[in-house]
């Protein structure tokens, strides 16, 4: 099936790209999405955290994910 993956900050970098389309298993994940972007781009494993949100929504790891839905990578954010 097909999502949409959105990303902000170091992810957008990452990707080198705001929005992509991936395809997944059916029955796929929150935690099968970030190891598939883990894989696919080592440089998360980096990152000290990364947050993944369904629908505008955090979720947790065992949240599924569903045709079309889109996926918002949050990465780490600094204040100061």
């Amino acid at each position: 099936m097909t999502i949409k993956i959105i990303a902000f900050g170091i992810a957008k970098e990452i990707l080198n790209q705001r929005e992509m389309e991936v395809e997944i298993h059916e029955g796929a994940t929150v935690a099968d999405v970030r190891k598939q972007l883990e894989a696919d781009y080592p440089a998360f494993q980096k990152l000290a955290s990364l947050s993944l949100a369904v629908g505008e929504e955090y979720r947790e790891d065992d949240f599924t994910i569903t045709e079309n839905q889109e996926v918002i990578i949050i990465p780490p954010v600094a204040g100061g």
